[in-house]
């Protein structure tokens, strides 16, 4: 019994003595855990998240009115303001409109802000402190819709140094109104702007201004647009007045676009003028086809006007001309000038042949030979007609008993026939054009082109 009391006296020992060495272990890694964590904080201590509460201490949110605006009641307080540009999204021509999408900044001076700082760094929040604080209110002048980021939060940022120096800014998306001038559409250059302006303080309040000039417009290089080329940004700056409240400081982003000529070149002049040199086809087409010219013609003039309308269906409804349409509109004139001029040689044609009819009834009776012979000798008809009368024998054409009376018959039609025509090559030059049919094609074939040719040469020296 004594021995087996001794060992459970031993083993109570252990126990105890295993368990100090674990108790002390546990103190002894608690302690060195406490002493690493000191050091981390005293290695990277941020004040904003000390305590609960911290920031607002620091910053004095509540100590002050910031409705009311830096220094009120003393000078203006200037803002320096700079953009960067992200992207150009679009331009509308029949809005007459473009999408921006940039960084806004603002720079001033709060003192009300100021915090005392050991190491002279700035502190930076989000968009929960910007309402708590006052900021400048800055809108886009003729802006149609305008919107802040909040994906995946608001996409503001502010930032404050111990001396009380603001930096705002937000990324934002704006539409805004351009008033372009299409009078050399699409040979044209569109000047934009993007206006900005302190909605309720006067230049006596609140002075506007580019913080770095020139310098304080960036834009990214890989900004490019399907229609336009970019050729220049650039800012100015200039006061704005209204009649009921006075006089502000107005800032404007101004931007100089290009518009790119090849897809106009394809779509629209390129076809245009293939129409008009396809109605020239015709005048290379027997006056007697007239199905075919008259289809030629009209398809021609239904294309011209299909292009047309497709032009001005994308275009706003503008009450002058533009440089398109006189191009497209001459083009027109063109070919239904050609269509005309077939029909002046059809009708001329028409009158011809029945003057013709008309003589050959009245001498029907007067000749010994057969109707469809008799007036091939009066000159009336070609060359190759009249030689159609060579199978006929001296005695089948003309009879003995009736010789003189026919032969005076004959030389007196063709000598009325030939002293008619001298009467007219001196008289009127021009009646020898209109008569024969062959030489308004003729002429056609050179007067189109050339003039065509000629339009397009001042045409493009004007607008190009």
């Amino acid at each position: 019994m004594p021995y087996f009391t001794k060992l459970l006296l031993l083993i109570f020992c252990l126990v105890l003595l295993v368990e100090s060495r674990k108790h002390r272990r546990r103190r002894w890694t608690s302690h060195l855990d406490v002493q690493r964590a000191s050091h981390i904080f005293t290695k990277n201590r941020d004040l904003t998240k000390a305590w609960r509460g911290k920031t607002d201490q620091l910053l004095r949110v509540d100590e002050h009115d910031f409705t009311m605006r830096p220094a009120f009641g003393g000078p203006a307080i200037p803002v320096g303001v700079d953009v960067q540009v992200e992207s150009l999204d679009s331009i509308s021509e029949v809005d007459m409109d473009f999408t921006m999408t940039l960084y806004l900044r603002h720079y001033w001076k709060d003192e009300r802000l100021s915090f005392p700082s050991t190491n002279n760094k700035s502190m930076t929040f989000d968009g929960r402190l910007v309402k708590k604080i006052w900021v400048p209110d800055v809108f886009f002048v003729h802006s149609k819709r305008s919107f802040i980021h909040d994906t995946t939060t608001d996409n503001i940022m502010l930032r404050v140094f111990p001396d009380g120096h603001v930096l705002y800014s937000m990324r934002v998306t704006v539409t805004a109104m351009c008033n372009m001038d299409f009078s050399h559409f699409p040979l044209d250059s569109q000047t934009c702007s993007l206006e900005l302006e302190s909605y309720a303080y006067t230049d006596e309040d609140l002075m506007l201004y580019w913080k770095n000039g020139n310098e304080s417009l960036k834009t990214d290089e890989k900004i490019s647009l399907s229609q336009f080329l970019i050729q220049k940004f650039h800012t100015t700056s200039r006061l704005a007045f209204y009649s009921s409240t006075g006089w502000y400081n107005r800032l404007y982003i101004n931007f100089t676009l290009r518009r790119h000529i090849f897809f106009f070149l394809l779509q629209t002049y390129f076809p245009a003028t293939l129409m008009v040199m396809l109605s020239w086809v015709s005048f290379w087409i027997d006056r007697r086809a007239v199905p075919a010219r008259v289809s030629l013609g009209i398809t021609t003039v239904l294309t011209m006007s299909t292009i047309i309308t497709g032009v001005n269906a994308s275009m706003p409804r503008v009450s002058y001309i533009k440089a398109v349409d006189i191009y497209l509109w001459v083009s027109f004139v063109f070919v239904f000038l050609s269509v005309l001029e077939y029909a002046a040689v059809n009708y001329l044609t028409t009158v011809q042949e029945r003057k013709e009819r008309k003589l050959r009834e009245r001498f029907s009776c007067s000749c010994g030979i057969p109707h469809s012979k008799t007036m091939m000798l009066d000159g009336n008809y070609s060359e190759s007609d009249a030689n159609s009368l060579a199978g006929y024998t001296r005695n089948q054409m003309v009879p003995d008993e009736e010789k003189p009376e026919k032969m005076v018959v004959h030389l007196a039609m063709s000598n009325e026939s030939n002293s008619s025509r001298k009467r007219g090559l001196k008289g009127h030059v021009g009646l020898r054009i209109i008569q024969n049919t062959h030489a308004i094609d003729k002429y056609s074939r050179l007067i189109f082109p050339g003039t065509y040719i000629f339009f397009n040469l001042i045409y493009w020296s004007v607008f190009s």
